[in-house]
């Protein structure tokens, strides 16, 4: 009966591990049900035992549904925290941001490794001839192969005709204790001697041999001494070496400091550190489309240019071109706020400067000199590197009898080069005018040295539309006089301050502009028609119904060639209005550039 209870009880315990395998989230309430079965299968009859099955099986569907339970709210908190997860691990970072802040630390390393500065120059190639060098090399070669080497033990070894009697003798003292015999003789000498001592000549051990009248020991000795015998090195040490052993090695001299990195600086602002180094180091990255690597290269390259072209002293040196001055100037600025550099190659079509700039080599490479010289001052004196500055400027190229490229094509294509290389993103915009057909077949000879994202900043106007082109990116007020605005130096009565106004005259039509006047003042205008062909007339007309109309400029025809501005003054006594009357005969449309200002008649004397 023992051993059939013991075995309804194995039968009852793999119900309790299904249990716990199927539904681990109750394992231990599986075990607690699992464990009075036991007992109870143990002091029980067999026939007692098979009822516990069913409570097993509600066990197993308990845990099952406890199971389902824990999975069905497990899932909505999973679905709930899986979009939070996403969004922290996927931030969004702004890439133009971690691309410079790649750069400021490649940049800093770069300087740590003085990596800005020019290649060293080659190393001078030795003069002296092959032949005197080759003895040289030879006698080191030589001097080892002339010192004998110390003769080692087995070169030492007796002949068979030094030891025609001790043929027995010999092998044994070679061999140490295999023949104790003849050991013992020689032996005991030997182990007396003291380590240190020097050995015993071999020509006082031969006559001691002969006073004995034994030569079968001289041999003998000759043969073991230098066995036994201390090494060479403590043998024979001149005293020179046994104090130069007592004193400490001497220590390896410190290596020198490193030299602290080169503060490198481009424009007067250094490359890292400064509130304005993000903006020199964006300049980089925009112009190579934020390539990390590529903008480093760029910037290296541009700082050892111009470390050796000589910038810096380029700055205080006197080139002596004042002629030029009226070919490059920088004149007001755009809409944005931008300076506006002229380029007006017109001038060269005077003979005389155009061989003074381009006449020969030196010549040319001096105007490039002096062209950089004042781009890099109008960078530092114009120019804000601050973050939100205005850190580029506008470009206006003036084609307008320009000579056609022949000598100075090789400078220009340095120049654009240079410019394009060591001066990245400082044109906002570049703005060709009067533009002659010539010109659009070498602007597609020379698009392959620009770059897509400088293309993209050129815009060309012919010389029908160039003032229109001009104004839509510069106010007429602005722009130069000589080039279709109203701009003009030493004007007492208006300002860059002073806006214009631009209005558009249907061809056959007429166009009257009013400017009144509230009280007694100084009324003041200026106008201009591009290229004129217009008729011209100014009146006052009074407020007061009683009054007589005043004619202020009589009606006048104004030719191209007529002066390219007219000002006008009328002084009232009682409020009133000037009228302006623009009449244009002609089929092309005109553009009329406008603008007036009131002054108290003390300001006006």
């Amino acid at each position: 009966m023992a051993q059939a209870t013991q075995a309804k009880a194995s039968e009852a315990v793999p119900a309790a591990e299904v249990v716990v395998a199927e539904a681990q989230e109750v394992a231990l309430l599986a075990d607690e049900a699992a464990a009075p079965e036991e007992s109870d299968a143990v002091a029980e009859a067999p026939a007692e035992s098979e009822p516990k099955e069913p409570a097993a099986e509600e066990k197993k569907s308990e845990a099952k549904e406890k199971k389902n339970e824990i999975q069905e709210v497990a899932s909505p908190a999973d679905e709930a925290a899986g979009p939070e997860e996403s969004n922290a691990v996927f931030d969004h970072v702004d890439p133009q941001k971690k691309a410079l802040d790649e750069l400021k630390e490649l940049v800093q390393a770069a300087l740590a490794n003085n990596e800005f500065n020019p290649p060293p120059p080659p190393p001078p190639t030795p003069t002296a001839p092959a032949e005197e060098q080759q003895p040289i090399k030879e006698e080191p070669e030589a001097a080892p192969a002339e010192a004998p080497a110390p003769a080692s033990v087995e070169e030492r070894k007796p002949t068979s005709e030094e030891l025609p009697k001790t043929s027995e003798a010999a092998p044994a003292s070679v061999e140490g204790p295999l023949n104790p015999e003849v050991v013992e003789q020689p032996a005991a000498p030997v182990k007396k001697e003291p380590l240190p001592a020097p050995a015993q000549p071999a020509e006082e051990k031969a006559a001691e041999a002969d006073d004995d009248g034994a030569k079968t020991v001289k041999a003998f000795e000759e043969t073991v001494v230098p066995v036994a015998a201390p090494p060479p090195a403590a043998e024979e040490v001149p005293p020179a070496a046994e104090d130069s052993a007592k004193k400490p090695p001497a220590e390896d001299p410190a290596p020198a400091p490193a030299a602290p990195p080169e503060e490198v600086f481009i424009w007067g602002i250094p490359l890292v550190g400064d509130e304005k180094s993000d903006t020199i180091l964006l300049k980089f990255l925009q112009a190579r489309d934020f390539k990390v690597k590529d903008a480093l290269a760029m910037l290296k390259d541009a700082v050892i240019w111009r470390k050796q072209f000589g910038i810096e002293a380029l700055l205080e040196e006197d080139v002596g071109l004042p002629e030029l001055d009226k070919v490059v100037y920088t004149h007001g600025v755009d809409k944005e706020g931008h300076p506006v550099c002229y380029n007006v190659y017109g001038e060269f079509h005077d003979k005389e400067l155009y061989e003074k700039t381009f006449g020969d080599a030196d010549k040319r490479r001096k105007f490039l000199k002096w062209r950089i010289q004042y781009l890099e001052k109008g960078i530092r004196e114009q120019l804000d590197f601050t973050p939100g500055g205005i850190s580029s400027m506008v470009q206006v190229t003036d084609l307008k009898n320009s000579p056609r490229i022949g000598k100075y094509r090789q400078v220009t294509k340095q120049a654009v080069t240079l410019l394009q290389d060591n001066y990245p993103e400082f044109i906002a915009k570049k703005v060709f005018i009067n533009v002659p057909w010539w010109y659009l077949a070498v602007n597609r000879m020379m698009s392959p040295f620009f770059t897509q994202r400088t293309k993209s900043k050129f815009v060309f106007a012919g010389p029908s539309r160039s003032a229109e082109t001009l104004f839509k990116y510069i106010a007429p007020e602005q722009v130069p006089v000589a080039l279709g605005g109203l701009s003009k130096d030493d004007d007492r009565d208006f300002t860059a301050a002073d806006a214009a106004t631009d209005v558009s005259i249907k061809p056959s039509s007429k166009q009257t502009i009013e400017m009144p006047a509230t009280e007694a003042c100084v009324l003041v205008w200026e106008l201009r028609v591009l290229g004129w062909e217009v008729s011209y007339g100014a009146e006052f007309t009074p407020s007061a119904e009683d009054g007589y109309t005043v004619i202020v400029h009589k009606t006048r025809k104004l030719a191209a060639v007529d002066e390219p501005v007219i000002k006008g003054s009328f002084k009232t006594g009682e409020p009133g209005k000037v009228v302006l009357t623009i009449d244009n005969p002609t089929s092309k449309k005109k553009l009329l550039l406008y603008r007036c200002k009131v002054k108290s008649c003390s300001e006006s004397n």
